[in-house]
């Protein structure tokens, strides 16, 4: 599917990514749902693939860049006007961030890693719902944007992280046959 560009197409994959991740967490045996990633990083490229040790550590990921975008989303309405990422962090040095993220979800189990990415799923649908097709995606009509669209942090936030997952997850089930 091509990035969405209205708040129909934009639903539409992020639902449609959500029921396809879900559909292949569900498929999985409780060992399949916590064995230990072991991909081999000689062959991959991008700090993740060494970051996220378990599915727990993808559904954290997918969880707090939920709160990112949640907290960016309601900051910036309060007129709390702030960078989508939180201070100390930028486009160059967000892994770090992502580690930290990683990090707090040290004690959480891929069960409430589960159910965190689910509620939060649904708060940024329904917040998505909130705004009109023009606050999605024209520039300019919400000046914290910037040079983007509030939409494009959602289609981020959304359907390209769970591709993301997708792949990442499959190749790790592909690696257990």
């Amino acid at each position: 599917m091509a990035r969405p560009t209205t708040k129909e197409e934009l639903i539409e994959a992020a639902e449609g990514g959500f029921d396809t991740l879900m559909a292949l967490l569900e498929s999985l045996t409780p060992e399949e749902r916590n064995g230990r990633f072991s991909f081999d990083l000689s062959k991959e490229k991008g700090a993740h693939w060494a970051r996220d040790r378990n599915i727990k550590d993808v559904l954290v990921h997918l969880h707090e860049w939920h709160q990112l975008l949640l907290n960016w989303v309601e900051d910036n309405q309060q007129g709390r006007t702030h960078a989508f990422l939180p201070d100390g962090y930028n486009w160059r040095n967000y892994g770090e961030l992502n580690v930290k993220l990683r990090d707090k979800h040290n004690d959480t189990t891929c069960d409430q890693a589960l159910d965190l990415f689910v509620e939060s799923h649904k708060k940024v649908m329904a917040l998505a719902q909130s705004f009109t097709n023009e606050q999605l995606f024209t520039k300019g009509v919400l000046p914290w944007t910037g040079n983007s669209t509030l939409g494009s942090a959602f289609i981020s936030s959304t359907s390209s992280h769970y591709n993301w997952a997708l792949k990442k997850i499959r190749k790790y089930l592909k690696g257990l046959k």
